[in-house]
């Protein structure tokens, strides 16, 4: 069937945009519905000293799955277990020190109220995730957060769609609440997300990828020009840090500054590189962070950083290839 032989283009925009506007009203009124139950759901999880264990059946799973997800993220301990599954044999994953957090738009979704019986009477508790505060889940549980809708955004009012949607957004907002309590900072989602780009620029430090010992090119400030072209050669690194005898970083010679040395007319032959550096330059201690030194550099526009410890010693140097090998850029 075609197009033409359904719907118009500009009806086609006109349903989408129908749909967004329905559940944008969802969440809005889900906003104004959050009240203490919201509040003592939080004191209850932040009490826990177990999991917090996500069960729905259908898109409610679905969603749960990706709460559990964004809980365990920034956070707070929590996984998602099947209601079917664990009626048949995986309830010893639920004990008594745990959280069951049960979806259901219904409230009375029978695998759920079979489990979350079960697991009451072994004293784990109950926070319902329902659109109805009067169903037998949210009466059966110790919390209860409202996520009902007033209708769906399928036109049928059949599909999941507004209450889907306006239980994962209690779900970010369960999350980022306790995020907040728990004072999560950057470097503990890093912990959580070593392998991402996120994490990478989160938890790789400077010292993970700095070129030294052997391999930092090294020269004194009166070390020929030939010379300190021969080490930055044979390091390829493109320059060469300067200390002096106590080891401590002078300056740093460059490509580019060996370039406008040579524009310059000197005798490339003849001369130190005393008389063709200004002392001082840009610079970063091996503890910062990667992706500090990748700021610098944008900064800066320069392609090289020395690495100092906190005395001033010359102990490696940084350059933005290896920040692009580390996926940091």
């Amino acid at each position: 069937m075609t197009l033409a032989n359904t719907l118009q283009s500009d009806e086609l925009l006109n349903y989408a945009r129908k749909v967004i506007s329905d559940e944008v009203e969802a969440i809005q009124h889900l906003s104004q519905r959050l009240d203490q139950q919201f509040i003592s759901t939080c004191t209850t999880i932040l009490a826990c000293k177990g999991r917090v264990i996500i069960a729905g059946m259908g898109k409610s799973g679905h969603i749960g799955n990706k709460i559990a997800a964004t809980l365990a993220s920034t956070g707070t301990p929590a996984f998602f277990v099947h209601p079917s599954e664990a009626l048949h044999g995986d309830l010893g994953m639920i004990t008594a020190q745990d959280i069951v957090i049960p979806i259901s738009n219904s409230g009375s979704t029978d695998e759920l109220v079979t489990l979350c019986s079960v697991v009451k009477r072994q004293g784990t508790q109950l926070i319902a995730m329902t659109g109805n505060p009067d169903s037998l889940l949210a009466k059966l549980a110790h919390h209860h957060l409202h996520v009902g809708v007033n209708k769906e955004a399928c036109p049928h009012d059949l599909a999941p769609t507004s209450s889907t949607t306006a239980t994962l957004v209690m779900g970010d907002a369960l999350a980022v609440a306790l995020l907040k309590a728990r004072a999560f900072t950057p470097e503990d989602f890093a912990r959580s997300h070593p392998a991402g780009r996120l994490g990478k620029r989160l938890s790789i430090q400077v010292s993970d990828l700095m070129h030294s010992g052997d391999d930092m090119p090294v020269t004194q400030p009166d070390t020929s020009l030939e010379q300190a072209i021969l080490i930055m050669t044979g390091k390829q690194l493109g320059a060469t840090l300067i200390i002096n005898a106590q080891g401590k970083l002078i300056s740093v010679f460059t490509d580019g500054d060996l370039r406008r040395a040579f524009e310059s007319g000197i005798d490339l032959k003849h001369c130190a590189l005393t008389d063709v550096i200004q002392e001082g330059c840009y610079r970063i201690t091996d503890s910062a962070l990667a992706i500090e030194a990748l700021t610098h550099m944008q900064e800066h526009k320069i392609t090289v950083l020395p690495v100092v410890d906190q005395s001033e010693q010359a102990i490696g140097i940084i350059h933005m290839h290896d920040l692009l090998r580390a996926g940091i850029v």
